[in-house]
């Protein structure tokens, strides 16, 4: 079963790989529609007529999409209305999802282990900081290798 899930997390990695640049990316303020149609220099209605709605109906369309509120129905309506594709992700905002994972594992540890001495120094028996980093990197290590579903509580 572990080696079927770091398999998956492998995969997933190596799927999302193509989009580790869109980091960067920034979304435009009045939103992509918007901006490819006005750089293209195509009217309001020029695409409400490829999508068969009116002026108007583009203009919501554009700000629901600057506000947030679009649908990826719509959003895929206007891309192939324009002759695009709608290109569509949710990426770790740093790394890989492999990496995702160690870092909500460290966090968990980190969490429990200090807790733990906490408790153990109210009794007298804590322990040194390099048992602590010891101890907190061997949890990390079980947590994700388990991959408790607590990581994400």
């Amino acid at each position: 079963m572990r080696n079927k899930r770091k398999l998956l997390i492998e995969q997933l990695d190596q799927k999302l790989q193509p989009f580790s640049e869109s980091r960067k990316v920034l979304v435009p303020e009045r939103g992509w529609i918007n901006t490819i149609r006005t750089t293209l220099n195509m009217t309001m209605a020029q695409l409400g007529s490829k999508l068969n709605i009116t002026r108007q109906g583009v203009n919501r369309i554009e700000e629901s999409e600057a506000n947030g509120t679009i649908t990826l129905n719509s959003l895929k309506g206007v891309a192939k209305a324009m002759d695009l594709k709608l290109v569509y992700a949710l990426v770790p905002e740093n790394g890989t999802i492999d990496e995702f994972i160690q870092v909500k594992a460290d966090e968990l540890a980190e969490k429990i282990v200090l807790r733990t001495n906490q408790n153990m120094k109210l009794e007298n028996q804590g322990i040194g900081d390099e048992k602590i980093a010891k101890t907190i990197k061997e949890l990390s290590n079980e947590i994700k290798r388990e991959m408790r579903k607590s990581l994400w509580d």
